[in-house]
């Protein structure tokens, strides 16, 4: 059973919860600006599980982030208690030249209302409120400028404007078919111990902020915000330090 009160003071939303478009958007937002995307569980060798219950556990009483399975799965549950309708999705991340990622590549969200939307808390630096589900038309935010485009198949493209070319970039294919969380079971193994993942290829924890992000990547902080770019480097006996003042992060 979930804490829903719980869930909601951890993510340091005090708004209306009527089941709606407006309570969807500031309730996602809200999650990407407190809880991080993080991989620390991985770097130490911690097994994840697909299992809801230790994800909300993890996000609410440990307030720790997560990756896109547990980040989904544990928002998914949060719609769901509060009266929305959500469906889970697979979907499959670009790879460069070797084309998309497989089926069950990352987990989505998609909230049926009185118009569809794609809900999306776990895939870093992304939208920040949810995309409208409807192919073709570009959604501007604090985040950036988004789009939906239907491909070949009945697949769909969520694409990100990209500031610098000015060319839009798939962020990730998927359908919207339905899925179970233990449909993703496999990938979730695969994205925390294979060495081809790149969740296992350094440690990372971002945080979405009203300016931008923030992100400490292995013993790099990094700070954006309104457009400029700072770095600086964090010494081993500061990243826990730092991974509490800026991510709210105890290990």
């Amino acid at each position: 059973m979930i804490d829903v009160a719980a869930y909601l003071a951890r993510i340091g939303y005090t708004g209306p919860t009527a089941p709606n478009a407006e309570t969807l958007r500031s309730v996602h937002r809200s999650h990407m600006l407190a809880v991080p995307f993080e991989n620390l569980d991985i770097s130490a060798k911690r097994l994840i599980v697909c299992d809801e219950e230790r994800f909300i556990r993890k996000i609410v009483k440990e307030r720790r982030g997560g990756f896109c399975y547990e980040l989904n799965g544990a928002f998914a549950a949060l719609l769901r208690a509060l009266g929305f309708k959500v469906t889970l999705l697979s979907a499959r991340v670009p790879r460069g030249e070797s084309g998309d990622g497989p089926e069950f590549d990352h987990l989505a969200l998609h909230v049926d209302l009185a118009e569809p939307w794609l809900a999306d808390v776990g895939f870093g630096d992304s939208f920040l409120e949810p995309l409208r589900l409807t192919p073709g038309i570009e959604q501007e935010q604090a985040a950036g400028k988004f789009r939906i485009q239907l491909r070949r198949h009945g697949e769909l493209v969520m694409q990100r404007l990209d500031a610098n070319s000015g060319g839009w970039r798939a962020q990730y294919v998927f359908t919207l078919q339905p899925r179970n969380l233990s449909d993703f079971a496999d990938m979730c193994h695969y994205h925390q111990t294979s060495p081809e993942s790149h969740f296992t290829q350094k440690r990372i924890c971002s945080l979405a902020t009203l300016e931008g992000r923030i992100t400490l990547s292995e013993n790099t902080l990094i700070v954006s915000r309104n457009g400029k770019r700072e770095e600086r480097s964090v010494t081993q006996q500061e990243r826990m330090a730092t991974l509490k003042e800026y991510f709210g992060v105890s290990l």
